[in-house]
Order: C-alpha cells, then structure tokens, then sequence
C-alpha cells in the first residue's frame, strides 16, 4: 500500500507538470525555437535533478522499509549489492539509520545512472522522430502538440513494458541474458550501419497502408487537430498517422532503452522514475537538437558503445561460475563510463566534424 501510495504521488506530478506543460505555457501553437528549447530543457534537467536530490535525502519513502531485515530484503530483491555486514555490532537502531543512509545512497547513483543511459539512447529516438516528421512534412507548428501526446502515450507503454519486465526478471533471472545479449547485438548492428541514411516510404508504411487501405483516415492536414469530419465521417488525419507511427517507433526504442536501464537497478520504481524524467524532456531536446543533430555524427557512434556496454554488464554475473571469480560492473563505474562516452561523443562531433563532401556523398546515396 505504501508503494502504491507514492507511485500515485509521482503520477500525479507527472499530470500536473504535463498539464502546466500543454495547458499554459504552450497553450497556442508555435515554432519553437532554440532558445525557448534550450530554456525548457533546463528546466527538465533541473526537475529530474530535483526528484535525485529527493531520492538521496528521502529515497526510502518509495518502498517504507521500517526494519533492518525490510532493508536486507528490498536489497536482495532488487539487487543493489548494499554490503550491510560493515553495520554489524551497531544496536539496532543505529545499525537501521546507517543502513538506510546507505540505501539512499545507492538508490539515487542508480536512478541518476538510469537517466543518463536513458537519456543518450534518446539521442537516436531524436533522429527517427525527425526523418517522420519530414517525411510526412508536418508544419513546424505542430511539432509540439504531435510530441506532447506522443510522450504520454510513452508514459503508459513505458509502464506496462517496465513492470512487465520486472517481474519477468524476478520469476526467470536468467532473462537478463536474453536481454544483455540482445542489446550487444543491437550495439554492433547500430555501429556497422552508422554511415547508412535512414529514409522512409511514406506510402507503403504498415499504419499508412493499413488506415488508406480501410479508407479510415484523410490524406489532407486539417491544422492541428488528429481527426477530421470528412463527407459526413470522421477519418484520422496525417498529424494522427504521424502520432501512431512515432508512438510505434517508442515502442522499438524501449526494446533496448528499458533492459539497458535494468542493468544499473532491478528495482520497477526507480527504472520508471528515470525513463519518464528522461522522457518529459525529450521533447524540449527534441527541438533543440533538430536543426544540429547532424552535426553530431559521433553520437550514434556512442550510442552504439554504450548499448554494447550495458548488455556485457548485464552478463557478466551470468560468467562468475565459468571462471570462479566475482566480476561486476559497480553502478558509479557505470555512470563513470555513460558521462565518458557522451562527453566523447559530442568533443569527437566538434573537434573532428565529418567534411561537407562527405555529408553530401551520404544524403545522395
């Protein structure tokens, strides 16, 4: 019940911050620009960084734990790897304040860890929405609405994928190698195919032949709106083909951005706090990312290391019997590596930008 009680709470963060989101700072539609972007990406990091801050002084409010053998369980259950033997001889209730500190502690490096990876795998998801949206050619004005509800509908995906997974995780551990190895090979794929330019056929996209096809949506945009009233029927608009397809793509993005974050934390809450904080600001990113994101070619690149990363942690436990020797990835080595290859990333974009001929070259072929 406890459990429950906060999820509810942060549920309804998420409402109020959307609504203030929609209904008052973006209540008319706008192209929004780079500064405006870059205002309101800050305030996304600075929210998600808020909740951390929460997280380290009061992150035991999530499950209630109010006993040392409560704490041992919640660490066993969603592996954290608390070593707890340092608070031995301590009474009772000393042993329980230290151990809850330390509890914290690790819980907020795992949530601040989980955002980043989920953060720069959004990168890659900034590539796709923009080719969609190009593709489609919807009008700068409506990019926002189009992101908004795409981005609740992530949220309940994100949801369901997430707890689903979760208790996959706690009733066949051994998962976790489908998991690690899936992301390795999606890693490799990604860096092989990085010089391939992604396009789209509009026409002959599964949701476009399939809503034509049943003659369940109009080929003309009708301003912002998702559906229209048509010779006496109401049919999807473009501006909705384009929300389905994105939320589509979502959900081929989450295959490697929600096991990839269960390789820092096994623990249902904390892998969906930080997917949904790292999602709220994906939009604001989003725009802007969109006018110089081809600048940043190193980034997919990165992208590909890290998911190649994440999936070696996620076996190497699964390797301990093999060679009789402990090998884990600690949780601030991981973040350690994340930053490292981001900050890489994006100096290797600066300092060493790939020549005009060559992105001329790519965009013919």
């Amino acid at each position: 019940m406890h459990e429950i009680i906060f999820f509810l709470g942060f549920l309804l963060l998420v409402i109020v911050l959307l609504s203030l989101d929609l209904g008052v700072f973006h209540k008319k539609d706008h192209v929004i620009g780079f500064k405006e972007a870059a205002t309101w990406t800050c305030v996304w990091i600075g929210t998600a960084l808020l909740f951390y801050g929460f997280i380290f002084f009061k992150g035991e409010l999530i499950h209630g734990p109010e006993t040392m053998a409560q704490l041992e369980e919640l660490n066993v259950r969603h592996g954290h790897g608390i070593d707890f033997s340092v608070l031995d001889g301590m009474d009772e209730q000393r042993a329980f304040d230290e151990g809850v500190k330390m509890y914290r502690k690790t819980l907020s490096l795992e949530y601040i860890t989980g955002y980043l990876i989920e953060k720069m795998l959004s990168l890659d998801n900034i590539f796709v929405m923009i080719m969609i949206f190009m593709a489609f050619g919807v009008d700068k004005l409506y990019y926002h609405r189009v992101l908004f509800f795409g981005i609740i509908g992530a949220i309940v995906l994100r949801f369901i994928f997430i707890f689903a997974a979760s208790a996959l995780i706690q009733r066949f551990h051994r998962i976790l190698l489908l998991f690690g190895g899936v992301l390795i090979y999606t890693g490799i794929k990604m860096f092989m195919e990085r010089n391939k330019k992604e396009t789209m056929d509009v026409a002959h996209h599964p949701v476009v032949k399939f809503t034509s096809k049943r003659k369940l949506s109009t080929s003309e945009f009708h301003g912002h709106d998702f559906f229209a009233k048509v010779d006496g029927r109401w049919l999807m608009t473009p501006l909705f083909i384009v929300l389905l397809i994105i939320e589509f793509s979502d959900v081929v993005f989450a295959f490697d951005s929600i096991p990839a974050i269960f390789s820092v934390t096994q623990d249902p809450f904390i892998v969906f706090f930080s997917n949904i904080f790292a999602i709220l600001g994906l939009r604001s990113l989003f725009f802007m990312l969109e006018s110089v994101m081809d600048k940043f070619y190193y980034l997919k690149i990165g992208v590909a290391i890290l998911l190649a990363f994440v999936g070696v942690k996620m076996i190497l436990p699964f390797l301990e019997p093999l060679i009789h020797q402990e090998i884990e990835i600690g949780t601030g080595v991981s973040l350690g590596v994340i930053v490292g290859i981001l900050l890489v990333s994006i100096l290797a974009s600066i300092f060493f930008p790939k020549k005009k001929d060559e992105l001329e070259t790519k965009s013919v072929e």
